[in-house]
This record gives C-alpha cells, sequence and structure tokens, in this order.
C-alpha cells in the first residue's frame, strides 16, 4: 500500500510519566531499547523502566506470570502513559490472567495504554471486557529506538496523544483505478460516530470465537499486518467475512501490509486483487493507506472510541474529538 499521505498531527510539549514494561516478546535490541529512553527523557518525560523490562524466557520477556506481573505494575504505577517495550508474540497466551477492572481503573484515572501488533491481543481483550479505550500506536524498541532519528508524523502524533490535543487525523488514499461504470474506487462519504476498534489481522483473526474478540455492531475496523502474503490476508478477511464481522461494520480501513514477497506463480494476483475481492464481498466501503502499522511513520489511534471518518476524493479524515 501507499504511504503516501499528509496527516492533522501538532506539536505541544509538556512532560509525562511514561511507564515502559515487556508484556510480550524479549527486548532483542537492547542499544536500540536504551536509545528510546534517553530520546523520550530528552523531551522532558520521566521515563520509569519496569524492573523485568529485560528479562527473558525463551522468546518472551519472562515467563508468563512475570509478564503478567508486569502489566499490573504498570496498572498501578500511576504512569500517564503505559508503553510496550516491543510486541512480536506473547499477549494471546496470558489474557485470561489479565485483571482487567485493574485495566480499566487505571484508563478511568486517565492512563494511556500503547502499542501495536501483538498489543491487539491486550487492546481487544479490554474491549470486549470492560469496553475501555487504549491506543493504537508506537512501541519502544522499534519506533524510539530506530537508528535513525524516530520518524516527525509518529512523534507528532504521539505527543499529541501526551499532550491530549490529538483529535483525528488525515491521509490519502492509494491511488487506484476507477470502477468500471467509471465512478471512484472509493465514493464520497461520512460516517458519523462509528467505534474504532481493530489492529492487526492475524492477532485479531486469531481471536474469533474466544471471549476476547470485542463484539463491535456498526464500528469501523482497521487492519494492517507484516510478512503476509496477499492470499493470507484475503485468508484471514475471508474468515472474518464467513463469522459475520465484516457485514457488521460501516467501513473497513487498511493500513500498510508490508514485508512480504509475490510468487511468479501469483501471475498478477496482488495486494490489490484482495481490495477489489473484498469490495465485492460487503456493502461497507473498504478504504486503503491508513498509515497505520509495521511502518515507521504511524498515526496514533483510540481503539474502542467513537470516530466520524470522511472521504472526499483521495482525502481521508478521521476525527475522533477528545477522547477523556
Amino acid at each position: 500500500m501507499a504511504t503516501d499521505h499528509h496527516h492533522a498531527c501538532g506539536h505541544d510539549h509538556g512532560p509525562k510519566h511514561i511507564y515502559v514494561y515487556s508484556p510480550a516478546s524479549a527486548v532483542r535490541d537492547k542499544a536500540a531499547f536504551r536509545r528510546a529512553i534517553t530520546r523520550l527523557e530528552a523531551l522532558g518525560h520521566e521515563v520509569e523502566v519496569d524492573v523485568d523490562a529485560l528479562a527473558t524466557h525463551t522468546r518472551f520477556a519472562g515467563d508468563d506470570a512475570t509478564r503478567l506481573a508486569a502489566i499490573h505494575r504498570a496498572a498501578a504505577s500511576g504512569a500517564d502513559v503505559a508503553m510496550i517495550s516491543r510486541a512480536a508474540y506473547g499477549y494471546t497466551r496470558i489474557l485470561p490472567g489479565i485483571q482487567y477492572r485493574k485495566i480499566a481503573k487505571a484508563i478511568e484515572r486517565g492512563m494511556r495504554w500503547v502499542g501495536m501488533s501483538d498489543f491487539t491481543a491486550f487492546q481487544s481483550a479490554v474491549l470486549a471486557r470492560t469496553g475501555a479505550v487504549t491506543w493504537a500506536g508506537p512501541s519502544v524498541e522499534i519506533d524510539w529506538g530506530a537508528k535513525e532519528q524516530p520518524d516527525d508524523i509518529m512523534a507528532a502524533c504521539f505527543d499529541d496523544l501526551l499532550t491530549g490535543h490529538g483529535e483525528g487525523t488525515g491521509w490519502r488514499l492509494t491511488k487506484e483505478k476507477p470502477r468500471a461504470d467509471g465512478s471512484p474506487a472509493v465514493p464520497d462519504l461520512f460516517i458519523r460516530s462509528a467505534p474504532l476498534w481493530g489492529g492487526n489481522l492475524a492477532v485479531l483473526t486469531s481471536l474469533l470465537g474466544t471471549p476476547y474478540f470485542p463484539q463491535i455492531k456498526g464500528g469501523i475496523l482497521f487492519v494492517e499486518d507484516i510478512s503476509e502474503h496477499p492470499y493470507r490476508i484475503e485468508r484471514m478477511l475471508t474468515q472474518l467475512l464467513y463469522a459475520g464481522v465484516l457485514a457488521r461494520q460501516k467501513a473497513v480501513v487498511l493500513g500498510q501490509f508490508t514485508q512480504y514477497r509475490l510468487a511468479a506463480h501469483d501471475k498478477g494476483y496482488k495486494l490489490q486483487s484482495v481490495v477489489d475481492w473484498l469490495r465485492a464481498q460487503i456493502k461497507a466501503p473498504v478504504l486503503t493507506g491508513l498509515p497505520f502499522g509495521h511502518v515507521p511513520t504511524k498515526v496514533v489511534l483510540p481503539v474502542g472510541w467513537p470516530v466520524s471518518l470522511a472521504v472526499e476524493g483521495r482525502d481521508a479524515l478521521m476525527v475522533w474529538g477528545h477522547v477523556h
């Protein structure tokens, strides 16, 4: 998908308390981790690093009990933001052990939980069990610890989250051929106040049929993924389709799908083929190009909060007003 977009994220600084914890994969690049902490502190924030942030147990940041304890320490920390060190895999297996009332209470007190990828499991479970809002956004090691400077848009959107100024984001839809009748691939539209939900497609699909899958009607579903061939993306979307999930949504928004390789025998079957197929299956509009996924340029999105979505030509705007 194209990363051609503009954004509606600005700058306004104020020191915040950020709690960094490791609920899933072990930190692999300790230099990047340290670089990230230094950068966040250089922005004036107080960064508290969980005692087990650098723990390892096989591929995980400590065994299941260790990682659950880290999540609950984050909830009790009183921080403004709880941000994961990295995602990869590890949340799904500990979902039954999370004390969701503690998470919801921390959110009520103003804590914002931020992450992406495997964090989708936590976000979906919190939404399904409590209805509380979490944030799809950067993680410490990958995003803030990048060798180059962190992406400007990502940093500005994260700053908006911290200061409470972030009230929406805009982007350019991927350029597509018109339909057979000459009409645009995505018609102009306006959807008022529909709950935004979703995240990583593979993680979300893996929760289907469990108590941790949000039952959202009339929502706006956004999805992204990494290292998944388009046919696998289609297969996961098919599962959501056959389970009746897609028919209940007002729109489906596709973020960035990256780091996959097409094969010779695809013979023209590509990501756009999946988009075209999906549009033929559901009545809801399918939008493309959302700057969110396993890419440096990512916006920060409120998962579980009502948003309004407007499309005019190739310009898309998602607005959520002030999230308390």
